[in-house]
């Protein structure tokens, strides 16, 4: 190949993918510059890009206005303990899937396949329902038990795939040495699933954390609301936004995200390292 047109094609390559972090990374800056702002600068008709004076009113009027620390505490409950529970019943039910083949296991890939068609609107009513039943209407435990059933076809089948890359012959290996199927699971199986166990904690812990509608039916007392609910409490009935406020609440409500995909990141590549070395 000649270098000339080589050197052309990686230059295209990280110009586009320059592009496409800055198309990413804009909706976070602009966010960031509006709860920076002044309420005078928020009320020009010729907004800037960075605020020339910036000011953490906006914050501090966010924190006063509503229950921020709060609803923030009932996401971050809410969202891990949903991430936790997704994978602690998708890794032996996905582990049972693939190496056992049935027509169980078969019917359980259908339904994943299936549930994943229903929209939020179809099951909200028998699902308040059955709440009820179980007095779970308006708890955080209530909610957590909805967002596992939600997660859970998505973590399984997610699951499933890195199963299948793990080699039978490592499992026949430990059996030769006296491992049953749950030691098996345990000590060989899911060592080598760790990019996959990453990868669906992250998956399940953003989507509790973002999910809105369920929070907003199910979740009546303001103690109890998460911070996607609170958000909309700085709309007015009008539909008339205080702006720098509400600004100053979305980065407060994106940062926990961010920081918990940081943190996996890295775990993630070195997951993906360990399992090229042990496989």
């Amino acid at each position: 190949m000649n270098p000339t047109r080589g050197a052309l094609a990686r230059t295209g390559q990280y110009l586009a993918l320059g592009c496409y972090l800055v198309f990413l990374a804009f909706p976070l800056f602009w966010l960031l510059s509006t709860a920076l702002k002044s309420p005078q600068e928020l009320g020009s008709v010729d907004p800037s890009w960075l605020p020339r004076h910036p000011s953490p009113d906006s914050f501090t009027a966010a924190f006063g206005q509503q229950p921020l620390a709060r609803s923030a505490l009932n996401s971050l409950i809410v969202a891990g303990c949903a991430a936790a529970v997704s994978v602690a019943i998708a890794v032996p039910a996905a582990y049972a899937m693939v190496r056992y083949r049935s027509p169980v296991s078969k019917a359980a890939t259908g339904w994943i396949l299936v549930s994943q068609m229903f929209p939020f609107v179809l099951v909200i009513i028998p699902l308040f329902m059955v709440l009820k039943g179980l007095h779970l209407i308006n708890s955080l435990t209530g909610l957590v038990l909805v967002y596992v059933v939600w997660n859970l076809p998505f973590a399984l089948w997610m699951l499933q795939g890195y199963v299948r890359a793990v080699p039978a012959s490592l499992e026949e290996a430990a059996a030769i040495d006296g491992c049953g199927r749950f030691r098996t699971l345990i000590n060989v199986v899911l060592p080598l699933l760790t990019p996959g166990l990453v990868a669906t904690v992250m998956f399940s812990f953003v989507t509790a954390w973002n999910e809105f509608f369920f929070a907003l039916v199910l979740l009546k007392s303001p103690e109890k609301q998460t911070m996607s609910v609170i958000l909309t409490h700085f709309i007015g009935a009008e539909g008339a936004a205080d702006l720098g406020p509400l600004a100053a609440a979305a980065v407060m409500a994106t940062l926990p995200s961010l920081l918990f995909f940081a943190l996996l990141q890295r775990r993630l590549v070195s997951g993906i390292m360990s399992g090229a070395v042990k496989g």
